[in-house]
């Protein structure tokens, strides 16, 4: 089966016979890929019943029906948590995201992988604040479109700014100079285009740009 390089790459950081819970599963398809390709018991939960009609549509298809649980839940809410579990949650805002994990069974989770649409910085910030570690990031292209994918495990570790604003294990990959980059020029073009008269303005968007050359990959 084909799916997306963005869940490709979300299936490529679970290892095999995991536990897996995706909230906000959609389709279903990184279910069933993971279910096939590494064998892994995956409960697929959304709060669209609709969406959950797809879903179950997807995974007849791969006869598949006994072996993914599916689960109609807002967020967490209907989900029964234990400490084995890898919780997805992919394709949503930083704070839909934020929202589902203020569930206290937050507190039985030892794995996060999270992909979310915006506010990475607050995405680091917030899950940490959880509890939780940076252990692994992933930045991919599909469609044209980049993707920060991460991987958070139950502990601590004292993070800068720096790692908040371009991720502690992602800006020293060498593979992400391209998407580092794209930043870089991004921010330059607004430097250059704001009016010399937005003096603080100039100066954070200057700072930051001094920042993300010195720390990360390009």
């Amino acid at each position: 089966m084909h799916i997306s390089k963005r869940l490709e790459c979300i299936a490529n950081m679970v290892d095999n016979n995991s536990q897996i819970i995706d909230i906000g599963c959609d389709h279903g398809w990184l279910d069933i890929y993971l279910t096939i390709k590494k064998n892994c018991q995956c409960i697929a939960s959304d709060i669209s019943q609709n969406v959950l009609k797809n879903t179950e549509v997807n995974i007849t298809k791969y006869n598949l029906n006994d072996k993914i649980k599916i689960i109609c839940s807002d967020g967490l809410d209907k989900i029964v948590v234990n400490n084995e579990n890898i919780i997805i949650i992919s394709g949503m805002g930083t704070n839909t995201i934020i929202n589902i994990l203020k569930s206290k069974k937050v507190n039985k989770i030892n794995n996060l992988i999270i992909q979310s649409n915006n506010n990475i910085e607050l995405l680091r910030k917030k899950i940490v604040k959880l509890g939780f570690y940076i252990y692994n990031e992933k930045i991919i292209l599909d469609g044209g479109k980049y993707y920060i994918i991460i991987y958070f495990k139950r502990g601590k570790k004292k993070y800068l700014k720096a790692d908040y604003l371009f991720g502690p294990v992602a800006r020293l990959n060498k593979a992400n100079g391209e998407f580092y980059n794209k930043i870089y020029d991004k921010n330059m073009l607004i430097l250059c285009q704001l009016p010399k008269k937005y003096i603080f303005k100039r100066l954070n968007i200057y700072l930051y740009l001094k920042q993300l050359k010195k720390i990360t990959s390009i």
